[in-house]
């Protein structure tokens, strides 16, 4: 398979996946972030987060249909890309690698319901502290360079809403603002303030893979 993998520098706004196109490429992320999202009518609900040893577009294969969906880089990173085409061949000549997609395209449509979920079910707090374990589990890093009009957007809260929780996260010392970015200080005790929906996808990554 390593023959057909492609080098690729991932641009911060760099869209990976268009909506209602299948993919050309599947993206094999092994650093920076990548936004899952739906934009509809001017506004953006993102539904994952993708990170190192995650795949954009690798759905496509194991009969997700996330075609109503589009990828783009959040965080600027690197990657490999493999042609959907040559993919497929791999897959039949390698059911193992058919396999290992299934179980990881299984994790992200977890992740994609959990979302939804949260997003009617759960505190703002409780939700923003899942964002941020989210992102920092899949980006590999406690800092995260997103602003607070961009959490509002993903998030469907208030930029005030954003605020405000972030400064009481901030007051209780489970973060730091820091010229454009968030430093998560105490990642443990920030785990203990998201709700449920963390601890069902972090579990369901760790235990598959692309």
């Amino acid at each position: 398979m390593a023959k057909f993998l492609e080098p690729v520098v991932l641009n911060e706004r760099m869209v990976l996946q268009e909506r209602k196109k299948p993919p050309e490429y599947v993206y094999f992320v092994e650093s920076g972030l990548v936004s899952l999202r739906i934009v509809a009518a001017g506004s953006i609900l993102e539904t994952a987060v993708i990170g190192y040893q995650g795949a954009v577009g690798a759905s496509f294969f194991t009969g997700g249909h996330l075609s109503t969906l589009e990828a783009v880089a959040l965080f600027p990173g690197s990657g490999h890309r493999i042609g959907v085409e040559d993919l497929r061949r791999m897959m039949n000549e390698r059911p193992e690698i058919q396999g290992n997609l299934f179980q990881y395209a299984q994790a992200l449509a977890l992740h994609c319901a959990q979302t939804g979920l949260c997003a009617v079910r759960h505190r703002r707090e409780e939700r923003l502290a899942s964002w941020l374990c989210l992102a920092s589990d899949a980006a590999g890093t406690h800092v995260l360079p997103v602003t607070h009009e961009y959490l509002s957007s993903v998030l469907g809260l208030r930029r005030a809403t954003v605020t405000e929780t972030l400064i009481r996260f901030e007051e209780q010392g489970l973060i730091r603002k820091m010229r454009g970015v968030l430093h998560i200080d105490e990642r443990s005790d920030l785990e203990r303030r998201a709700c449920g929906c963390y601890k069902l996808v972090s579990e369901a990554y760790s235990s598959s893979g692309p």
